[in-house]
């Protein structure tokens, strides 16, 4: 993938690729908020960070529409180093295939080991995100490869099951 377009993603970022190392830091971060708090602590997080810190992206999904959807992923999956994701952008929706998660690849590669719930947080973080811009989100897979869609209400996706979110084997 290319490198990012100035202006779609939330952030000034001056290297071609993001930091990996980082994940480290938020799968921890996540399991401490799981033990200390709780899950619905946790997800109260995610909720809030997907309507909160990406409110300049929400604003640009609500005014741009499914293309600034693609062209948010599209570059956001280009300054993360190590994924294999294809953004599909369609009439009533953007798929998001992650044939290699890039968060996961890294942790495992390092000896990491990601927490059991750790693919429900692109649900939880994305659902947020298209309620805030009158979309659809759902999640199917899991434990390194998934789908993401951010549909518009024609598409009428059925509820999201959690049982189509896969939890990350040890």
């Amino acid at each position: 993938m290319a490198n990012p377009t100035p202006g779609s993603l939330p952030y000034t970022d001056t290297k071609p690729v993001g930091s990996a190392d980082f994940y480290f830091a938020i799968n921890s971060t996540f399991r401490f908020i799981l033990r200390k708090l709780g899950r619905e602590a946790w997800i109260r997080y995610l909720q809030d960070m997907g309507r909160d810190y990406y409110a300049p992206v929400n604003r640009q999904w609500l005014t741009g529409g499914l293309p600034a959807v693609a062209g948010y992923w599209r570059a956001f999956f280009a300054a993360e180093p190590g994924g294999e994701v294809e953004v599909k952008l369609l009439p009533d929706r953007v798929e998001l295939h992650v044939k290699v998660c890039p968060l996961i690849k890294h942790l495992r590669a390092h000896g990491r080991v990601p927490i059991p719930e750790f693919c429900q947080h692109c649900y939880h973080l994305g659902s947020a995100r298209a309620a805030a811009t009158g979309l659809t989100m759902r999640l199917c897979g899991g434990d390194g490869a998934c789908t993401h869609t951010y549909a518009l209400p024609v598409a009428q996706l059925p509820p999201q099951d959690p049982k189509q979110i896969k939890e990350n084997a040890p």
